[in-house]
């Protein structure tokens, strides 16, 4: 679009829309790590290493 001098906010408007599908990948993303692996974690006792993991993630992810 840069190359092809699109007008400015077509651009940032497709910008926040790569951020939406991204942003909502890694929910699906997250929601099936919690579903699995989570799971698994807590059930063979290591959920504070994996809470420990989360709380980590989420700091990077809602920035």
């Amino acid at each position: 679009m840069i190359q092809k001098e699109r007008y400015c906010i077509d651009i940032l408007i497709q910008i926040s829309a790569v951020r939406a599908a991204l942003d909502k990948l890694g929910l699906v993303i997250l929601k099936g790590h919690m579903e699995t692996c989570v799971s698994k974690a807590i059930k063979g006792n290591k959920g504070q290493e994996l809470i420990d993991e989360l709380d980590n993630l989420l700091s990077k992810f809602l920035r």
